[in-house]
């Protein structure tokens, strides 16, 4: 996993291993702050281009808002920023993480009435974040013994630093158990999301994901909503049980990091009809190829490219 050498730290480039924030960084304590991932693909002409920056630009300043922190930049200029950033460090193809922070100020919860809020973006190469095996033949999912927290526990429309704590602790139990990834319910037992990934699941040709009430809006999702709609296959936003997983056809994960992730494995529990299969399945399978399209130079909307 190959580091950018340049970092972008309130409004400079500068190179990371000079790059300094403060122990007294109010963020660093309590976890108030946003964050975006966002990917830069190499296109058939050598160059990069970022997939749907605009979109995560949009969502990082409306994490922001939630927080009522101030990004004191223009959105132009950080997606400006975004662009030089993947040049500077000679990446056509990485993953670039935007992070808006609380800075050194009062170490109190409160942090005061106009904290003083610090923005960094930097980037690195990285492969398939669940690994080549779980990409190809599907991953291994287990059911978190960990819950999502409530709707009014955490704001799930934000992309929040501290509450990804959950998803830490639901990760690490999962590897440790031998998973590749963690599935969380909601406080009232329904299917939710991965510890970063939004979920579908197929059933007799019909795709159903999460509703939006308690799961993150994932960009890779809406891209997916947008690929099912242009291929006339039928979409149904609910909740779902256990179980509805344990029975279904096919699954599959989305997500920046993970993009198109079959699932294979629900705790001990193959998917597929019988539970006789254990891999991925045909819609999933063309909704990874479709996506793989889409980013790599046919998207379904030109806007979704941001050419370096």
């Amino acid at each position: 996993m190959a580091r950018g050498q340049i970092v972008w730290l309130n409004g400079s480039f500068v190179a990371e291993n000079e790059a300094r924030i403060s122990l007294f960084t109010h963020s660093l304590h309590y976890g108030c702050g946003a964050f975006e991932g966002i990917r830069c693909y190499a296109q058939s002409n050598g160059h990069g281009a970022v997939f749907r920056l605009q979109d995560h630009i949009i969502r990082l300043y409306e994490s922001c808002k939630i927080l009522d922190l101030q990004i004191p930049y223009h959105p132009d200029e950080l997606i400006q920023a975004v662009r030089e950033l993947c040049t500077k460090n000679h990446f056509a193809e990485c993953y670039i993480r935007p992070i808006v922070f609380i800075g050194d100020g009062p170490l109190g919860v409160y942090p005061g009435a106009n904290p003083p809020v610090e923005v960094a973006l930097l980037c690195w190469e990285w492969g398939h974040y669940l690994g080549e095996e779980e990409v190809t033949l599907g991953a291994k999912l287990k059911i978190s013994s960990f819950i999502r927290p409530h709707v009014n526990s955490i704001m799930t429309k934000g992309k929040i630093t501290g509450q990804y704590v959950t998803g830490v602790l639901a990760k690490r139990e999962a590897i440790e158990s031998g998973y590749s990834e963690a599935l969380l319910l909601d406080p009232e037992g329904f299917l939710t999301e991965g510890s970063g990934e939004n979920l579908f699941v197929i059933k007799n040709g019909k795709v159903k994901t999460t509703a939006l009430t308690s799961i993150l809006d994932g960009i890779t999702r809406r891209t997916v909503v947008s690929i099912l709609q242009s291929r006339g296959i039928e979409l149904i936003e609910s909740r779902m049980t256990r179980d509805e997983l344990w029975c279904a056809d096919e699954a599959f994960l989305t997500g920046t990091a993970a993009e198109i992730t079959p699932i294979r494995q629900i705790d001990n529990k193959l998917i597929g009809p019988y539970g006789k299969e254990g891999r991925p399945g045909p819609i999933s399978l063309m909704v990874k190829s479709a996506y793989n399209t889409c980013v790599r130079g046919e998207p379904l909307d030109p806007a979704w490219l941001t050419v370096l």
